[in-house]
């Protein structure tokens, strides 16, 4: 019996058991209690001094997750532990706040457990641009690009946000919507947000529609609970909305529950996308119209590259994602 059986009796895959095993707290209760009930059933025996000399020989890769709500990063986070262990490495996951300085805490995260590798879900580049010049590992940025500092040993993977958001307002004007709200993320210029107003606000000049971003936009962390917020804010400055772009699907799940309680309906009073595409889109009411980011790409590539970097010195690399708008049941076409 071998971890592997186990993930595949207990369905559940080789990275999440692992973590149960390991006794690591980004596990729900009830994942643990079924991943354990194999085990006892089983008779399960960790080698554990097998895998105290492994901890020894080698260290981990260190994930720094930014945001706790982020369902793109925990889609990504899981396969990307899962290629980890299928190519023997084991992983260290750090959670941080989404406004916590990510470079600062991968430094101190360096002097105390001493990773070969990092991996960054999420990143503000003013913070590289900062701090780390201080870090000599192999690293890889994923979700935004880091082309532009030009670390040698910094490679980065990203969609092209702005493309995507200006293909969100350009599909959105195509079924007759021009009063349209954009909902969250942080304004600026360092974080993958300002990308995607930067978009919207080209897809309106290339339309010839007037765009203010003070009174169209409302900013919000990457939560339901803060984009059901930041919508009801919205819609008191703008009453007259037909649509909102939410930048991300969380976001938009949380506006959509705000519109109910306003007594709207989505989308027959008002159209809603989000931006993601991870699996609760498809199976929320309504069914979300959402840009869908390549979770499986960004994950199997991300550790591709850092592997590489680690193991065979190859320079740094920076790539773009492609992206898919997934038309869904959460936008109406008006005259």
């Amino acid at each position: 019996m071998t971890i592997k059986d186990i993930a595949r009796i207990s369905g559940f895959s080789v990275g999440t058991v692992s973590r149960v095993l390991n006794n690591h707290p980004d596990v729900s209760d009830d994942t643990r209690e079924r991943v354990m009930a194999v085990v006892r059933e089983h008779n399960f025996q960790p080698n554990a001094n097998a895998r105290h000399l492994k901890m020894q020989a080698r260290s981990s890769v260190a994930i720094l997750v930014k945001g706790t709500s982020n369902m793109l990063f925990a889609e990504i986070l899981e396969m990307a532990q899962t290629r980890l262990m299928d190519n023997g490495e084991d992983a260290f996951v750090a959670y941080l706040d989404e406004d916590a300085n990510e470079v600062e805490h991968a430094v101190r995260l360096i002097r105390e457990r001493r990773p070969k590798g990092l991996l960054f879900l999420g990143g503000d580049l003013e913070y590289f641009r900062q701090s780390f010049k201080h870090i000599s590992l192999p690293s890889v940025l994923l979700t935004n690009s880091a082309a532009e500092l030009e670390f040698s040993n910094l490679s980065s993977l990203t969609t092209d946000d702005h493309a995507a958001a200006a293909n969100v307002i350009d599909y959105l004007l195509a079924n007759g919507h021009e009063r349209i709200g954009i909902l969250g993320g942080n304004p600026s210029n360092t974080q993958i947000s300002h990308s995607r107003i930067i978009g919207c606000r080209d897809s309106f000049d290339k339309n010839r529609l007037p765009f203010d971003q003070h009174k169209q936009c409302e900013p919000c962390r990457f939560s339901m609970e803060d984009g059901y917020k930041a919508a009801k804010r919205l819609l008191e400055r703008n009453n007259d909305l037909t649509a909102i772009f939410a930048m991300s699907d969380v976001i938009a799940l949380g506006a959509v529950r705000a519109l109910v309680d306003l007594g709207r309906q989505v989308p027959a009073d008002i159209s809603i996308v989000g931006y993601d595409g991870v699996p609760i889109s498809r199976y929320c009411v309504p069914r979300l119209t959402t840009i869908r980011q390549d979770a499986a790409f960004m994950a199997r590539r991300g550790v591709e590259m850092l592997l590489h970097r680690i193991h065979n010195k190859r320079p740094a690399v920076h790539e773009i994602v492609p992206f898919q708008l997934i038309q869904g049941e959460s936008v109406r076409t008006i005259n």
